[in-house]
């Protein structure tokens, strides 16, 4: 290459396509649909031999007795050409592929399971000869070795830069050529700058050439010069050779220097070197043309775009040019590849969520029916049908033979009815309602019943009402419920037909398999709201990346007052850093139910559904299995190998507690399940590393120290409080330590004698003194730092480099900036959070009640107000329905003790503390009494036989202006509802003896960890305690320098441990800080690509339809009833209250 030109040197680096432009040609012939790109492959083929024949023709006929010069050429000229026969192997698999040779087919399929190991072989081949030919050019060349140490500083210093720059250039251009890619931009950012990076680097080179030249002979103090040539014999043969001054000039005379051996001023050596130029670089174009129409999808995976994972550093532009996926291409202006439909199945789950709160989940639901229409579909990447399963949506009404929907299901059919009536006319000016909603259809089930609405543009809504005496109820039943209905009947059941009727079994297994692969089911909570932008963000995700489970977005908690205000700051932290680094170094370890999308491959592989269908038979069970099943079944997919991911531009909504009640109760379940999930992951580690290629040793390390940091919480808050004792009151830090470890005694103590309630407003009181504490805290570091004069201290730089991190971090997510300002209640809430909060779930494991969203009256009370804006006639009835209440109060009052009484063996264990509790007392039903009713015997009455749940429901929903025909289920889908209810599902027999049994074995449990848990805290104090006991012995001594960093003589004592703990912290934030920044820019590139691919229509209407969700909220707030609010009135650890807040909490966030 040194003896050739600079033009050359660049454009016969577009040589290298010569064999792909003829493989292409043959893989064109031998595919015949492909025909379409055969004339400009065929000239491409004929260009690029043009041009080395140009090439041979220039050089050769310039001397041909030179062989030296012939010999350096012939190599150029071979040596691109075999460059050229780097990427083969995607034309090749398309020959063998059209090819009869059953030997070229098994070649081709043996090279791509072991590609990764012929890649590794190749590169340490070529790295051999480069090395080798490297040896052999010196001695041949008559060169001594020491000439390479004998050169100077200077210029060793610019070889090392030039190398360096092209190594770091080469590794960008690859980069953003694959962003490119990713970002859906191929033509702009990706073709054609890779076309027009050889001549804007000719002309680079070119133009200061001629610059010079044209200045020198515009130079009257100059010698005279006629033409190029004696301009080369004049100035650049005799320039001087010593790197001295500046390089620019030098290195336009080394450039000058390469175009000396032709001439120039000829039109024959000129027309020659700019034809082979030509026709090479239009070579390379037309080789290379198939791209234009290259289709790829949002983020793209770089194995499907590029043949090779590496590339070539001196070919960048022709490497990722050519190395392009050659199948992957169009015909007739329609994709060979066709895209495959996935289908979505929306799965929410609902008890006792408010009209608001039903509200949002149905108009995110009508906003995803017209953004994917089914009657008149726009785009064929998914279709969708929403589930609905209401649990313990039935109550005994006295005077009807049958049950009847309770109010918070008839709530649900009234918002369906009145989203119906925005939605289908959302174009009117004040969002009318549409008097014509079409007929919808209502059905008897074995389970209770269900509702069928088509919504305006044809996707379907299908409410399953369950009664709680047929089915079993709770959340984690209702998805098993779900789980089986959906990928059991629904999928399945179809594909067993067909094998019936004798279709070939391994078609069939084809089918199944890719219809697994393309069947996702979106987990909600019942007060989720969400765009269909983030289930499309979603979708991406598990379409591009086949071996992905599940996905989750990013979480926000809604709601106001101080608690959520905790909150807010709380999910913001744990998803910019937290969730981040397990999606970038490992998994997700927790896709919260509240809105996750999960493969039904993924669901339905072994040890998943089956396995999560278990009912709890220890107590380990109630903890792991129903306090967090959201994290329980991610755990049965990671231990099966499948990867969980999180994408943080899927932003979801979803209520959070706003009492601090129910905040501490949420945590008590959360905080012992996320400890059993993560403890039984890292008891597995060979195995998952092994299985799950996501989950290396070192990410199942870097887990193990966060729950290690986890349990020690609330000694280190301890020694934090015992800190700031020591500077605010100026006592030893011995007696600092006991004083601070005396509050959390006491509580742990009495969290033990006392109830559950009198616990939470001892924690509330002493979080209160914590956060002034804390403020205080806060200061006396500040003021350590001003009276030592220094901040080079551990606390000083741990909270020094915290607050950069985290303000970074909230500059990099501009859009919720404001949330840090929330950080401040964060900070003072530490103790609270870390300590107290720790403290109270730990000693209350045992109480596996829900304990959030507090549940209705008991059977037989009066109906509970409501967020339902009641008629007349509605009001009406509700007090027809309480005088009936009070006349049969002895039947009404015998029927609610004995409901309470029927607790599900499997899921409500009540603690010792809640049993000592009175149960609550209606003030309607128990304290009436009529007289002589005891005396009258016992039959039932019905004072309307017909009346029942349907019959209610078309009433009501005529009253709405839309009529509910009853309709039937299929008989084989009834027989598969019985069967499923019988296997999986039928209500658990009321075993108080079983009951007992569990209850014990819990509270067993909770002793055994609640020591070894509070054990390791005793002994990180005592360890620290000893060590500042000894702090002159075992201290770890660090010069004291203050911030003009000098010396000041002193020195610093730390101890050792706790020196150990902060370092290891500050390197668990580094490392999810930079992970952060990382999958920000990803994060960033798949954003970008899908509004790229987002029709512009599309988008206009999804602002409509926000608009019109935003509208029909502020109605709905407008015309609630203020008074809605429903009162706690079970008992603490009642039946129902196992159940209430699933729905209410957002379960986000890496605490779940």
């Amino acid at each position: 290459m040194p003896h050739l030109d600079i033009v050359t040197n660049v454009t016969i680096l577009n040589g290298v396509a010569i064999v792909s432009a003829l493989l292409q040609v043959i893989a064109q012939c031998t595919a015949k649909e492909r025909n379409r790109f055969i004339i400009p492959c065929i000239a491409a083929f004929v260009l690029l031999l043009l041009g080395y024949v140009l090439f041979l023709v220039l050089y050769i006929t310039k001397n041909p007795t030179d062989t030296k010069m012939a010999m350096w050429v012939g190599l150029a000229a071979g040596g691109s050409i075999l460059v050229s026969f780097n990427w083969w192997e995607s034309y090749f698999r398309l020959i063998s592929k059209n090819s009869s040779s059953v030997f070229l087919k098994s070649l081709c399929k043996d090279m791509t399971t072991c590609q990764n190991v012929l890649h590794i072989i190749s590169s340490l081949l070529r790295i051999a000869v480069t090395a080798a030919v490297l040896g052999a050019y010196v001695p041949l060349s008559k060169m001594d070795w020491k000439i390479l140490k004998s050169v100077s500083s200077f210029e060793r210093r610019v070889i090392v830069i030039t190398v360096g720059v092209q190594l770091i250039a080469s590794a960008l251009c690859h980069w953003f050529a694959l962003a490119a890619c990713k970002m859906h931009a191929l033509r702009r950012c990706f073709i054609l700058p890779l076309y027009l990076a050889s001549l804007a680097v000719m002309a680079l080179f070119v133009i200061p050439v001629i610059v010079y030249y044209q200045d020198y002979r515009k130079n009257p103090t100059k010698d005279a010069i006629t033409n190029f040539s004696s301009y080369c014999g004049v100035v650049v043969n005799n320039r001087s050779q010593n790197l001295t001054g500046s390089v620019f000039p030098q290195l336009v005379l080394d450039v000058t220097h390469t175009l000396c051996f032709l001439d120039m001023s000829s039109a024959a050596h000129l027309g020659l070197l700019t034809g082979s130029s030509l026709s090479w670089w239009l070579g390379l174009v037309l080789v290379t043309i198939h791209l234009w129409h290259l289709n790829v999808n949002r983020i793209q995976r770089t194995q499907d775009l590029f043949m090779r994972r590496l590339y070539e550093g001196a070919f960048i532009e022709q490497s990722l040019l050519l190395n392009t996926r050659f199948d992957i291409q169009i015909k007739g202006g329609k994709k060979i590849r066709q895209e495959e439909t996935a289908m979505i199945y929306l799965c929410a789950t609902m008890w006792h969520e408010t009209y608001d709160e039903m509200m949002k989940i149905l108009i995110s639901m009508f906003r995803l029916d017209r953004h994917r229409p089914k009657t008149e579909p726009k785009s064929k990447d998914f279709t969708f049908e929403a589930h609905i399963y209401f649990d313990d949506a039935f109550e005994h009404v006295e005077g009807s033979e049958e049950s009847h929907l309770n109010s918070y299901a008839k709530n649900l059919v009234e918002v369906i009815i009145e989203v119906y009536g925005i939605f289908t006319s959302i174009n009117e000016k004040f969002f009318k309602k549409n008097q014509n909603i079409p007929d919808q259809q209502i059905i008897r089930t074995s389970y209770g019943g269900r509702l069928v609405i088509t919504m305006p543009l044809g996707n379907n809504i299908i409410v399953h009402f369950k009664d709680k005496e047929l089915i079993r109820h709770k959340k984690r039943w209702s998805q098993i419920m779900y789980l089986y209905y959906l990928l059991g009947w629904k999928l399945m059941s179809k594909y067993y037909k067909r094998l019936k009727k004798g279709e070939e079994e391994q078609e069939l297994e084809a089918e199944v398999q890719k219809e697994k692969h393309n069947t996702y089911l979106l987990a909600l909570d019942g007060d989720t709201d969400f765009q269909p932008t983030s289930v499309m963000l979603l979708i991406d995700r598990l379409k591009m990346y086949p071996r992905v489970g599940a996905a989750c977005g990013r979480i926000h908690p809604t709601g106001s007052g101080p608690t959520v205000w905790f909150q807010k700051f709380e999910y913001a932290v744990s998803h910019w850093l937290q969730k981040t680094a397990e999606h970038v170094i490992g998994c997700v370890l927790c896709s919260p139910g509240c809105f996750s999308l999960f493969r039904a491959a993924a669901l339905m592989d072994d040890n998943v559904m089956k396995r999560y269908a278990t009912k709890s038979t220890e107590a380990s069970h109630y903890i792991q299995y129903d306090q967090g099943e959201d994290r329980w079944l991610c755990t049965l997919l990671l231990k099966q190998g499948w990867r969980v991911e999180y994408n943080a531009a899927s932003d979801a909504y979803t209520n959070a507690p706003e009492d601090f009640k129910e905040l501490y109760n949420q945590r008590r379940r959360w905080g012992p399940s996320t400890l059993a999930n993560v403890v039984d992951l890292l008891g597995d580690t060979n195995v998952i590393s092994n299985r799950n290629k996501s989950m290396s040793k070192l990410f199942m390390f870097y887990q193990l120290f966060g729950i290690i940091s986890a349990i020690l919480a609330p000694a280190t808050i301890c020694l934090l409080v015992a800190g700031s004792l020591t500077f605010i009151f100026n006592i030893g830090s011995d007696v600092a330590l006991v004083i601070s470890v005396i509050p959390p005694i006491v509580f742990l103590i009495l969290c033990f004698k006392l109830k559950s309630d009198t616990q939470i407003t001892i924690a509330g009181i002493l979080s209160i003194i914590y956060a002034f504490l804390m403020l205080v805290v806060t200061l006396s570091i500040i003021g350590a730092m001003i009276k030592q004069q220094t901040i080079l201290t551990p606390s000083s730089m741990f909270v020094i480099v915290m607050a950069i991190i985290y303000i970074i971090t909230a500059i990099i997510h501009p859009q919720e900036f404001q949330l840090v300002f929330y950080g401040v209640l964060y900070i003072v809430c530490i103790p609270s959070a870390y300590l107290l909060l720790t403290i109270y779930s730990m000693v209350n494991m045992n109480n596996v009640s829900w304990g959030t969203r507090e549940s209705k009256p008991a059977a037989g009370a009066a109906t509970p107000v409501t967020t339902t804006r009641q008629t007349t006639v509605e009001k009406a009835k509700n007090t027809l329905q309480r005088f009936f209440s009070c006349i049969k109060c002895k039947n009404f009052n015998q029927r609610s003790q004995e409901e309470q009484l029927n607790v599900n063996q499997d899921n409500q264990m009540t603690p010792e503390s809640a049993q000592s509790e009175p149960q609550p007392q209606n003030t309607i039903v128990e304290d009436i009494r009529i007289p002589g009713e005891e005396q009258m015997p016992m039959q039932t009455a019905f004072d309307n036989p017909s009346q029942n749940w349907v019959t209610e429901l078309q009433e009501l929903s005529m009253n709405h202006d839309m009529r509910l025909q009853e309709g039937w289920l299929d008989e084989e889908e009834e027989e598969f509802f019985v069967e499923l209810q019988e296997k999986y599902l039928k209500p658990l027999p009321d075993d108080k003896k079983r009951q007992k049994t569990i209850a014990s074995d819990l509270k067993n449990l909770r002793n055994k960890v609640n020591f070894a848990f509070f054990m390791l805290n005793a002994l990180w104090l005592v360890a620290t305690f000893t060590l500042q006991l000894n702090s002159s012995t075992f201290s770890i001594k660090i010069p004291k320098i203050d911030i003009n960093l000098h010396g000041t003589g002193e020195d610093v004592q730390i101890e050792p441990i706790g020196f150990m703990f902060i370092l290891g912290f500050a390197t668990s934030v580094v490392v999810q800080f930079l992970a952060m920044i990382y999958y920000r820019i990803c994060t960033m590139i798949h954003y970008v690509a899908f509004l790229d691919t987002e029709p512009r229509q599309q988008k206009l209407k999804e602002q409509d339809l926000h608009q019109a969700g935003q509208r029909a909220e502020t109605a709905s707030n407008t015309e609630s009833n203020s008074s809605s609010q429903v009162e706690d009135s079970e008992p603490e650890d009642s039946e129902d209250e196992y159940y209430a807040s699933y729905q209410q909490s957002s379960d986000g966030g890496t605490l779940v």
